[in-house]
């Protein structure tokens, strides 16, 4: 059943507006332009740059919240991570929010509700693998006075609405909604298929691209799985357009990469985060996650195409143009999970239609986003093999020699923690009994060579990705230091794999079940944003993102100890969900992920500015909880806008605006 809300103020919009909506082909790399927010990533290049600067490094600390649009009326359960980040169009703001995922529109001047629309799925939502309120919409306009919204539901079932009314599209796939769990070239059921996406759709030129995610694959129940496939789907009929197997099938380049025909059960390898579109080439950058098995991949022996690959498609037909595999047979969940930045650059006096992919094992790889080649060389060079028995291991792996690596990689003896020698020396007991080593050493069994399992930095960037400034050729990105451990197990109550990843500790707060003295092992920067110079593969500066944490600065055995600011994990909570940053005419604007004691004595978390050469920290103001959606901006009626969603593990997520004072 649909059902809609919507408000019967009548909204005049004026003939210019219009005009500057016109479904056009733009440059690939133009930033948000009119001073308005089109698309998730700000353009189609995924920059989430916009060349405003009302709001600089002078008035930042003076900020004043305009308007809060807060979620708890949207559902008896609240939100506690909205990751939205809204569009703005036409002095509307759209997003999906709240535990049922409606999508939402509100007036960009005060916040207040125009409309709601909601597609009841109860079973088939209980059942989903991506519960949460979604990372947004997407909006098509024909220019012409036809503008329509799209969204993902909990259940898989793509949303077209009428983006004045919020009434579904009567001529959309079914009365304005396409099943997507049909029509995907495999069986799925409608209510338990392990598939689902709570990206934002993406619109380029006449067509909506979706992904498709599914439930973690650290210890999946079964070494089958739903296949995650891309698809196309037409902006006006709602019909598929195409398909593009993320798993090739037979015939199709790559199926021989799938050695004794484990391409026919293997699932997972979906594109689970956004991805990019050059209109003007007429291509889609899709980044693939992972096949089924996060740590194990004894059951799909081969390199597994497309698996952790960045993959270029013609965005009319989906027909692969070129790729590049990033990591060979995955085992250590790096999974691709940003869309790719693209960025005309100028390398050695040549101009350069690249396209830039910043990833979890703490790489930027760099391409010529028409032809696929990389900008600078990358290497194929041995790594360990593992001893996991019935694994299968790919001898080589892919460094890029440029840009430098912006995360610590692997875990090293260097990066214990070190503020006292009492700690430091504590701190290397602890991992004596666990594996450790470079980028890409393989997880081992437990008790294998009497080590309980692989300890690792498992995150450079997440989800939220990095942005990009046109005008200077830097990148920024934010990541943050966490530990895993991989210790595989035999558990057949739990799955049919071989092995399965049995843990013996988390990931959360830089290393939890790693704690020495209830202190992160590894030692900080636990959080930082790094400026990359894609003009030139080097790293332009790196700076501390986040307020060191409370229980470090109030610990027992750091009194005394002057400890610099530690840089902050990411989410609601500190989780490993990452933070997005925005870029405008001067600054880096990005906010703090976790919850600590302000400046002001308050609980909550910073909404910080850096200058965007130097990586000074200029500016800050308080937020009630932490940054869990990217930032975006906007200009309406002469007043620059900044708009964030914040969320925290006690307090229900709202979209917080900020403005300057009055005149």
């Amino acid at each position: 059943m649909s059902r809609g809300i919507v408000s019967f103020r009548l909204r005049l919009i004026s003939v210019l507006a219009v005009m500057l909506c016109v479904n056009v082909t733009l440059s690939a790399q133009q930033g948000a332009t009119n001073g308005e927010w089109h698309t998730w990533g700000g353009d189609l290049a995924s920059t989430r740059y916009a060349p405003l600067d009302q709001i600089n490094a002078g008035n930042f600390n003076t900020l004043e919240v305009a308007w809060r649009f807060k979620t708890e009326n949207l559902g008896k359960i609240p939100d506690f991570n909205m990751q939205s980040t809204p569009l703005m169009v036409n002095g509307v703001l759209y997003f999906t929010a709240g535990a049922h995922r409606d999508a939402v529109a509100v007036d960009a001047a005060n916040g207040e509700m125009l409309w709601m629309h909601r597609l009841e799925e109860i079973k088939r939502a209980d059942a989903s693998s991506r519960r949460l309120s979604g990372r947004g919409v997407g909006y098509w306009t024909d220019g012409s006075g036809d503008e329509r919204i799209f969204y993902v539901t909990i259940g898989y079932q793509l949303v077209g609405l009428d983006a004045k009314t919020g009434h579904p599209l009567p001529g959309f796939g079914n009365k304005g909604v396409v099943d997507l769990k049909q029509d995907d070239d495999q069986e799925l059921d409608s209510i338990t298929g392990d598939i689902a996406w709570n990206g934002a759709p993406v619109v380029a030129k006449d067509v909506v691209l979706i992904g498709a995610a599914h439930r973690a694959g650290g210890a999946p129940r079964s070494r089958a799985n739903a296949k995650g496939f891309v698809r196309a789907f037409d902006v006006r009929t709602g019909k598929r357009r195409w398909i593009f197997h993320t798993i090739p099938q037979p015939g199709e380049f790559g199926n021989d990469t799938w050695l004794k025909d484990s391409w026919t059960y293997t699932g997972h390898t979906g594109l689970w985060g956004q991805l990019s579109v050059d209109e003007e080439l007429g291509i889609a950058y899709l980044p693939i996650e992972m096949p089924t098995g996060d740590y194990f991949g004894g059951h799909r022996p081969g390199n597994n195409l497309f698996g952790e690959s960045l993959v270029a498609v013609d965005l009319q037909t989906g027909k692969r143009l070129w790729h590049f595999q990033l990591v060979h047979h995955p085992i250590w969940d790096y999974d691709v999970p940003c869309p790719p930045i693209l960025a005309d650059i100028t390398v050695g006096g040549k101009k350069i239609k690249a396209v830039a992919q910043a990833t979890k094992q703490g790489f930027v790889y760099v391409f010529d986003r028409q032809t696929g080649q990389p900008v600078w060389p990358i290497e194929e060079r041995p790594v360990e093999v593992g001893k996991v028995p019935t694994e299968w291991y790919s001898p080589t792996q892919p460094f890029p020699t440029k840009p430098p690596p912006f995360e610590r990689q692997g875990f090293l003896i260097d990066d214990v923690i070190d503020f006292t020698p009492e700690l430091k020396a504590d701190a290397l007991k602890i991992i004596s009994h666990y594996k450790i080593g470079p980028l890409f050493t393989p997880p081992i069994t437990r008790g294998q060579d009497g080590k309980i399992g692989t300890l690792y930095v498992p995150n450079g960037a997440n989800w939220p990705g990095g942005s990009y400034d046109p005008e200077t050729g830097l990148l920024y990105v934010y990541s943050h230091t966490l530990l895993r451990i991989l210790s595989m197990v035999n558990d057949p109550k739990r799955s049919d794999m071989n092995y399965i990843n049995g843990g013996g500790g988390g990931e959360a707060g830089g290393g939890a079940g790693t704690l020495v003295q209830g202190l992160p092992l590894v030692k900080p920067l636990w959080g930082r944003i790094t400026a990359i110079d894609l003009n030139k593969g080097e790293i332009a500066w790196q700076v501390a993102h986040g307020e060191t944490p409370d229980y470090v600065r109030d610990h027992p055995a750091l009194k005394g100890v002057t400890i610099p600011r530690t840089g902050r994990t990411g989410g609601a909570g500190g989780s490993s969900g990452g933070i997005g940053t925005l870029v405008t005419k001067t600054l880096v604007i990005s906010g703090e992920g976790g919850i600590f004691t302000t400046p002001s004595g308050q609980k909550g978390a910073m909404l910080r500015a850096y200058d965007k050469a130097t990586g000074a920290n200029v500016g800050e103001v308080y937020m009630p909880g932490a940054q869990t959606g990217g930032p975006m901006t906007y200009m309406l009626n002469g007043k620059q806008y900044l708009v964030v969603a914040v969320s925290a593990p006690s307090r229900p997520a709202e979209l917080m605006a900020f403005t300057l004072p009055a005149k």
